[in-house]
């Protein structure tokens, strides 16, 4: 347990005893996501608490403290060429990886290689009493009881101060193409469906504008063969299109209006007013749309999923899709057993 984990600890336990709420905060990346936080409220700055505890490229894990960036780690994994393979957001380099669990942020390949809860290990983390707790591993092996560790993805740092995460690497694929199809809508999500049952190496597909993208990731020989089945067309730079959609930075996230993001069955098609981009085969609708949010949330839940106000908008009310009255007494009661005062970024997820 390091100085700074005490120090927060610490912190959070005079905190919980004075009943008085605070604020988690690392690198600051992803502060457009969440529900708006009361900026009086006390700053438990996660930042300066960095660095690569441990890396066993052999082992394909690596155990990092929360405020270490991504981009260091896709470094460090880099020299060795391995990487994350949930494909995370470095935005601008300030993305943490304790903020990168606590928002749940997986990139492009989130369908066919996993997203972040499902490569991570282990957490320590600093629950609303300031204890400071152990959960999972630093090794991949199956271990019997609850899996607490994945109840931090997405989590918002409603359960705890992440201090640290064990994660699983992978090595890099060998090679990588990008091929480009023009089909209407119908065609791209019955073409991103097939591929999502066939053994091709798919690690991307997303439908912008009459335009199917689909990466494909893997040995030399299984790229090449893949390509020709496909056919279409090889894109010189086809990595920027997947660099735009995991950075947010595409042309679609350049606008005044609301984004939103929906979480869908592959053979959904959800009546939406606005603009799409579609991503992870058909699953993540990405739409720009003033409509009201209750006419966003029906056509979700009507197509079998939900959605997120994930940019932009009214911060200060609802950003989650709203839960059942079973699914929210669920959630709470998950919630006071790791913050009992609910000092932890209060209202980060749902109104308090």
């Amino acid at each position: 347990m390091s100085d700074l984990s005490k120090q927060i600890s610490a912190q959070i336990q005079q905190a919980a005893d004075q009943n008085s709420a605070v604020r988690i905060q690392g690198g600051n990346s992803k502060a457009f996501y969440s529900r708006a936080l009361d900026g009086s409220l006390d700053l438990v700055d996660v930042s300066g608490h960095t660095g690569v505890v441990n890396y066993e490229p052999t082992e394909l894990v690596l155990t990092a403290r929360a405020g270490t960036t991504i981009q260091e780690l896709s470094e460090t994994l880099g020299e060795k060429n391995q990487h994350l393979a949930f494909d995370p957001p470095v935005l601008g380099g300030l993305a943490t990886i304790g903020g990168t669990l606590a928002s749940g942020f997986s990139g492009p390949c989130r369908p066919y290689l996993g997203s972040i809860r499902d490569h991570v290990l282990g957490t320590h983390i600093v629950n609303g009493n300031g204890d400071y707790l152990r959960f999972g591993g630093e090794v991949m092996k199956n271990v019997a009881g609850y899996d607490i560790a994945r109840l931090m993805a997405g989590a918002m740092g409603t359960l705890g101060v992440i201090m640290q995460v064990s994660l699983k690497v992978l090595p890099k694929p060998q090679k990588e193409a990008t091929l480009c199809f023009e089909l209407a809508q119908g065609d791209a999500l019955s073409m991103m469906r097939e591929l999502g049952d066939s053994p091709i190496p798919v690690s991307g597909a997303c439908f912008d504008n009459g335009r199917v993208y689909v990466r494909l990731s893997g040995s030399e020989v299984g790229v090449a063969s893949a390509s020709k089945t496909l056919g279409g067309e090889t894109m010189s730079d086809g990595e920027a299109v997947w660099i735009s959609l995991r950075e947010f930075s595409h042309a679609f996230f350049d606008t005044e209006l609301p984004i939103w993001r929906l979480s869908l069955p592959t053979q959904a098609c959800p009546d939406l007013s606005g603009e799409t981009l579609i991503d992870w085969g058909g699953q993540q609708w990405w739409l720009r749309s003033d409509a009201p949010i209750k006419e966003i949330q029906f056509a979700a839940a009507k197509a079998g999923g939900h959605a997120t106000l994930f940019k932009g908008g009214d911060r200060s009310g609802e950003v989650f899709h709203p839960l059942s009255d079973t699914m929210m007494q669920l959630h709470e009661n998950v919630r006071l057993s790791f913050d009992p005062k609910r000092i932890l970024n209060p209202g980060a997820q749902y109104p308090s």
